[in-house]
C-alpha cells in the first residue's frame, strides 16, 4: 500500500454534498482517499453505505471514518460513557459496510485525573469493544487520535501505548494536534522523525506501513488547539513533514483537515511527490 492523500469529507468543489459525489470528485482530482465525517452523529443507513462502498470500489478510493465528536470514555456519568461506546460501535458498523476500515475518534478527557488512571479505563473499554467487533465480524481498526489540548487524553505516548496493548487498535497521528498541544513544537524534520521513530518503537515496522494521519494548518494558544487553518496561513512545516514521511517509507492514509480541503490535500500530495 502506498501513501494515499485525501480529504476530510466531501471536497468543496464536488457537485452536491453527498459522499458518493465526494468520492467521485476525489478521484477526478487525482487524490487517493476520503474520510467519511460522522462527526455530528451516525445517521447513515445501510443501503446508503452499500452504495458508497460500490462507488469507492469502482473509483479505487480508500475510505476511513471519523466518529462523532461527542465521545468521552472517561465521563463521570456512566450513561455518557455507554453512549460514547455506542457511537464508536455504530461508526464501525456502518463504516464497515461502506468499506472503510479505520475508525477515528477522540477518546476522553482527563477531568483532573492522572494519565495512568484514565489510560486504564480507556484501555479496558476499547479492549472490550475491539473484542465485540471481532466477534461480530466487523472488520474495523479503532483509531484513537492524538489530541490537540493538554486537557484531553491522547498524547503521543498514550495513543501508541493503547495501540500496542490492544489487538484491533492502531493510532491516528494528528500532526497538527501534536504541534498545537506542544504550543508550537513538534514542527521540524527532526521532531517529525522522532514521532515516526516512536511509532516504530511501539508498533514495529508494521506500524509505519499501516498509518493513519491527519494534517492541516492549526491555530493554537497556551491551552492548545484553537482551530484549523489553511496550510499556507499557518506555521506548520508541512514540507519537512512530507520529507520525513517519504524518508521513513510511511504507508497508509493522510487526511487533510484544512478549511480548503482539496487545495491543501493537493498541495501535500505535490510536495510529497517532489521530495
Amino acid at each position: 500500500m502506498a501513501l494515499l492523500i485525501g480529504t476530510a469529507g466531501t471536497p468543496l468543489s464536488a457537485k452536491g454534498r453527498g459522499s458518493q459525489g465526494g468520492i467521485r470528485r476525489v478521484k477526478e482530482l487525482g487524490l487517493g482517499c476520503m474520510e467519511l465525517e460522522f462527526v455530528r452523529g451516525v445517521r447513515m443507513k445501510e443501503p446508503t453505505a452499500e452504495k458508497i462502498a460500490d462507488t469507492a470500489r469502482k473509483a479505487g478510493i480508500s475510505l476511513s471514518v471519523h466518529a462523532p465528536y461527542y465521545i468521552n470514555l472517561n465521563s463521570k456519568e456512566e450513561e455518557k460513557v455507554q453512549a460514547s461506546i455506542k457511537r464508536i460501535y455504530d461508526s464501525a458498523y456502518i463504516g464497515n459496510i461502506c468499506g472503510a476500515r479505520s475508525i477515528v475518534f477522540h477518546s476522553a478527557y482527563y477531568h483532573e485525573q492522572n494519565g495512568n488512571t484514565v489510560f486504564s479505563k480507556v484501555e479496558s473499554l476499547l479492549e472490550e469493544l475491539a473484542g465485540k467487533l471481532e466477534d461480530e465480524g466487523i472488520n474495523a481498526i479503532l483509531r484513537p487520535e492524538t489530541t490537540g489540548k493538554p486537557s484531553q487524553f491522547g498524547n503521543l505516548e498514550e495513543t501508541l501505548a493503547l495501540s500496542a496493548s490492544i489487538e484491533g487498535v492502531m493510532p491516528c497521528i494528528d500532526f497538527a494536534h501534536l504541534h498545537a498541544r506542544s504550543k508550537g513544537e513538534e514542527n521540524s524534520y527532526a521532531e517529525f522523525s522522532a514521532v515516526l521513530e516512536k511509532v516504530e518503537e511501539y508498533l514495529g515496522k508494521e506500524g509505519l506501513k499501516n498509518m493513519h494521519m491527519h494534517i492541516s494548518g492549526i491555530e493554537y494558544t497556551d491551552k492548545g488547539e484553537k482551530n484549523h487553518l489553511v496550510l499556507e496561513e499557518s506555521d506548520l512545516n508541512y514540507s519537512e513533514l512530507m520529507q520525513a514521511l517519504k524518508d521513513f517509507r510511511v504507508q497508509g492514509l493522510v487526511i487533510c483537515e484544512s478549511p480548503n480541503l482539496e487545495e491543501d490535500a493537493l498541495l501535500l500530495q505535490k510536495t510529497y511527490e517532489n521530495k
